[in-house]
């Protein structure tokens, strides 16, 4: 036997060597998303004190962060999409330019950052849900048993909030948790084709025909002398961290460690989220929003560890 033989690593070696990597990245991604929440917040204002508008912050997050990504694009001649990968740049667009960040705002201008962070706690059930569905993979009972168990108690916990009943920002909630699943998933398919770095900068510089006029013309409207410095603060984290940087972490985990597997970091985001909206809004923890917060963790937890049948590159745990 050859002796680089005895020493060349095994494809399963490697194979681990990525999913650990993988699940790192995962976690360096979760924890720049999980203060978007607050920082979302802080940009926007509540009912009672508004700042910048959720469409300004929406579109202009993605306009800075496209402009920044057109410079990467050409400092490090990255290649051209093809044509076929257009329609999934496009789908991951409308979930993660447009869909999570503008439902997120408009929510947050209603509920505090510590009820969204609970509420949107079910994003990795809709994301290994989506992933199963697009990638074609079959999860157990068990887990569709884990997925419901957890919507339902974000629903109650929202309920209970809501005084009995769902409000307008619980649906708007759901909504951005649907669109960033969608748009994480569609994303990480893209990265198995292309650099992940490649892939967010791709989407942002292709929804900038749309994202920058919107910026644009979301502006006319706002009194900028009224707006605080804190929320000039969010805006920047959320453009700059949330909107670019992050994904660069997120989809290369997301690619090396499989989508299903991956997706169980955003575990550690509710606490996370909850803890910085304490510093940053003034916000205060009660005991049913850690006692649901860890309800909707424990559903999460368990349906990850359920199997899901192996499809393409995807595997089950």
């Amino acid at each position: 036997m050859p002796t680089q033989a005895l020493y060349a690593p095994t494809r399963g070696a490697v194979r681990h060597r990525d999913e650990v990597r993988g699940l790192w990245l995962g976690v360096l991604g979760v924890a720049i998303f999980a203060i978007t929440t607050p920082m979302t917040r802080l940009a926007v204002g509540d009912a009672t004190a508004p700042q910048l508008t959720p469409l300004f912050v929406t579109a202009g997050r993605a306009a800075l962060a496209g402009l920044l990504s057109a410079m990467w694009l050409w400092a490090t001649r990255a290649p051209r999409p093809q044509r076929h990968q257009l329609r999934e740049l496009a789908i991951t667009a409308s979930g993660v330019v447009i869909g999570f960040p503008l439902f997120l705002a408009l929510a947050l201008r209603e509920v505090p950052a510590i009820h969204a962070a609970v509420v949107t706690g079910v994003l990795p059930l809709a994301t290994a849900a989506v992933a199963a569905l697009v990638l074609r993979q079959r999860p157990s009972r068990g887990f569709w048993a884990c997925a419901v168990a957890g919507c339902a108690l974000v629903l109650g916990y929202a309920a209970l909030q809501g005084g009995g009943r769902l409000s307008a920002a619980d649906g708007l909630l759901l909504i951005a948790v649907l669109s960033a699943a969608v748009g994480y998933v569609y994303g990480a398919r893209l990265s198995s084709a292309m650099r992940p770095e490649q892939v967010i900068c791709w989407v942002l510089l292709g929804a900038l025909p749309i994202t920058l006029p919107l910026t644009s013309w979301a502006a006319a409207g706002i009194d900028f002398g009224a707006v605080r410095s804190g929320a000039w603060l969010g805006f920047g984290y959320v453009a700059l961290f949330s909107m670019w940087l992050g994904f660069f972490a997120w989809y290369r985990g997301l690619a090396l460690g499989g989508t299903v597997r991956v997706s169980q970091v955003q575990l550690l985001q509710p606490f996370v989220s909850m803890l910085a909206a304490v510093p940053l809004l003034g916000e205060r923890l009660d005991v049913p929003t850690v006692a649901f917060a860890l309800g909707v963790i424990a559903t999460v937890f368990i349906g990850k560890r359920m199997p899901v049948g192996a499809a393409g590159k995807e595997h089950s745990q």
